[in-house]
């Protein structure tokens, strides 16, 4: 029998966290070893985050989760995010996934560097939707035809950071398509005033945040006569668990720094 796999949850009593915690438990190839937040430190899961039958007690000692539990891949949605985590699961020989979003060139930077130095993988996700990544892709398809595009981010009003990782991305892997294709999009008139959004990659992105939302995107193209919309809805944060247990069961098999869900499709 191939042994479980490892799985540690920081930020394990948050929305994202225990659906996290939940998913694992309930993966016939994965055990749950330490869930680590500073709410709920003392308690067992179940208690602290409803995460029914399960005994883990939440502790906000990183370092002895690491040391006691030896996980091999921690899940990282603990917000803010922590560099100085992330390398320490690095260097304890955990992988860790990270689906906080907000990281700053130098912070991949320094997660590549740490990776590569301990020969163990690090995972940064954007979004773990399966669909959200085929948005992407189709996104960066359509750009090489229509460069003419902007994006609208839609998330709940907790979401600390605007735009989305997911926005970012998407807009990275347009101009990298258009780049490629050797195609320039057109200047509308009316210059970068605020009200156009704010430019990633040549790309305007405007951010709505407003409650009743999970995560949503629609990346909109123009041409000659014609629109093309290309959207995606999470409506639940159990749309984001399969990619979860993907990046999981990858992260023992890749190096290096993993950036974006498709890298592992």
């Amino acid at each position: 029998m191939v042994d479980r796999i490892r799985v540690a949850v920081l930020g394990a009593c948050g929305r994202m966290g225990s659906e996290v915690s939940r998913a694992v438990c309930a993966a016939d190839d994965m055990m749950l070893v330490g869930a680590c937040d500073t709410a709920g430190a003392g308690q067992i899961l179940s208690e602290a985050a409803g995460v029914k039958g399960v005994e883990v007690v939440v502790t906000a000692d990183l370092d002895r989760v690491l040391a006691e539990n030896r996980p091999d891949v921690v899940v990282d949605f603990a917000k803010p995010f922590v560099l100085e985590n992330a390398c320490k699961c690095i260097k304890a020989g955990a992988v860790p996934i990270i689906g906080t979003t907000g990281l700053s060139q130098s912070d991949l930077a320094a997660l590549e560097s740490c990776a590569v130095e301990a020969g163990v993988a690090a995972m940064v996700i954007p979004n773990f939707a399966v669909g959200a990544v085929l948005m992407m892709k189709f996104a960066a398809e359509a750009a090489k035809y229509m460069p003419n595009v902007e994006i609208i981010e839609l998330h709940h009003d907790k979401k600390i950071d605007a735009p989305s990782g997911t926005a970012i991305k998407t807009a990275e892997m347009i101009e990298q398509s258009r780049s490629d294709a050797g195609v320039v999009p057109d200047k509308p008139a009316g210059g970068d005033d605020p009200a156009r959004g704010e430019k990633r990659e040549g790309v305007q992105v405007h951010s709505v945040r407003l409650p009743g939302m999970v995560a949503h995107q629609e990346v909109l193209f123009g041409g000659t006569g014609q629109i093309l919309t290309i959207r995606h809805d999470s409506i639940d944060r159990t749309s984001f668990m399969p990619g979860v247990l993907l990046a999981v069961r990858k992260a023992r098999s890749v190096s290096g720094l993993i950036y974006g869900l498709d890298r592992l499709m």
